[in-house]
């Protein structure tokens, strides 16, 4: 007890002996990572979408990079005011930000609603702009889940606890999925919400339960799906069809993979050079969630390996700031924001290589998305914030 005591006496002296001097630990190697993978994707998007951007924006061939260039400007300085703010603050304010990202998900529905290539999910703003509402589900959740495992304490080890917080995740999820139609996302949300159980809970057998029901249910939901694909008109369902056999179904979705992985092939190990790239002028929307198809044509597995080397690295630097995080709380942020980028990232690659069938989530930093990047800038600034309170590694 004595030691536990002087030890915590010598942490406060450092921390007043830092403050004195001014000397403030900040993560520089996260923030370097993050201008590389942001610049680099600013380059591959210009290259990547110049010819679209031509034929369809009246010979403009900068509007998509310009476009992104302004939201990225307008991310780093989000990120840089959300740095600045204690992270204790979000503690009270979680739920409210938690019911507000549902509100505006609702607003889908309503006249500001946007239909967006066959899909509605956007909302209409001011100067012909729009805004994808399911992404802020995203931030929500990561502040919301931490402040409520951290408010339950002990109540999160036993079952009811356990389905306490997945019923509030799963509800977001829910939202997600039945008013924007955005699949993809609620799996995300719902993720971020099981992958921060697991990490907090003492206990292991409830999530091995969990995983066991989800393998019995997916067994089950493929032999169903097996006999209701060939005749069902949901598009869902012959996403599947399409991953499966894209040359057969190349008029129903098939085309945009296969083009993406003759990308592939064709830029071998080194690549054709940047825009060089045959195939960004027939894949459709290239420059979104495909963008990865080209980085590989132009750069080759080369330029495909530093991509992902990148995030790898910053995943280990945000890890690093939840394992050094002063308490609890701004551990389970760092460790939410740090699931949000890794499963974008795997998802969108498995969908590129035709591992998984197509989702439609972007490569982080690096996809055309206004809404997207801010606020993955804006989860940068959470970590980046958080970082300042961390020990210095």
């Amino acid at each position: 007890m004595v030691k536990e005591v002087n030890k915590e006496h010598k942490n406060v002296e450092m921390t007043r002996k830092k403050k004195r001097s001014g000397i403030v630990y900040f993560d520089y190697s996260l923030l370097a990572i993050l201008i590389c993978l942001v610049c680099f994707g600013l380059v591959m998007l210009y290259s990547t979408s110049s010819y679209s951007a031509m034929m369809k924006q009246n010979g403009d061939s900068l509007f998509y990079f310009k476009r992104q260039l302004l939201f990225c400007i307008v991310g780093f300085i989000g990120m840089w005011l959300v740095s600045k703010i204690d992270y204790h603050w979000y503690i009270n304010k979680s739920k409210l930000f938690y019911f507000f990202s549902i509100f505006m998900m609702f607003l889908v529905k309503t006249p500001l609603g946007k239909e967006v290539n066959g899909a509605k999910r956007w909302i209409k703003l001011p100067f012909r702009q729009q805004l994808q509402p399911a992404e802020i589900a995203k931030i929500a959740v990561i502040l919301f889940i931490p402040a409520l495992i951290c408010t339950m304490g002990k109540e999160i080890k036993p079952w009811r606890g356990v389905i306490r917080v997945l019923a509030w995740g799963g509800f977001s999820a829910a939202v997600v999925y039945l008013i924007t139609d955005n699949l993809s996302t609620a799996i995300i949300v719902m993720g971020i919400t099981c992958i921060t159980i697991f990490v907090v809970h003492p206990k292991t057998k409830i999530f091995v339960g969990i995983a066991g029901v989800g393998i019995v249910l997916a067994i089950a939901g493929a032999r169903i799906l097996g006999t209701m694909m060939e005749t069902s008109g949901s598009f869902r369902l012959r996403r599947i069809l399409v991953w499966l056999n894209p040359e057969k179904y190349a008029s129903e979705g098939g085309y945009q993979i296969m083009q993406a992985l003759y990308a592939i092939g064709s830029g071998g190990f080194f690549g054709k050079g940047l825009r060089n790239s045959a195939q960004k002028m027939i894949i459709p929307e290239v420059q979104n969630d495909m963008i990865l198809s080209i980085i590989c044509e132009e750069l080759g597995m080369i330029g495909a390996g530093i991509v992902i080397m990148m995030f790898v690295i910053m995943m280990w630097r945000i890890l690093n700031s939840a394992m050094t995080s002063p308490d609890l709380f701004s551990g389970l942020i760092c460790t939410g924001v740090m699931i949000h980028i890794a499963a974008q990232v795997v998802i969108n690659i498995a969908v590129v290589t035709n591992s998984m069938p197509s989702t439609g989530i972007p490569l982080p930093f690096i996809s055309y998305g206004g809404t997207s990047v801010m606020i993955l800038m804006a989860e940068m600034g959470l970590v980046l914030g958080i970082s300042t309170k961390c020990k210095s590694t």
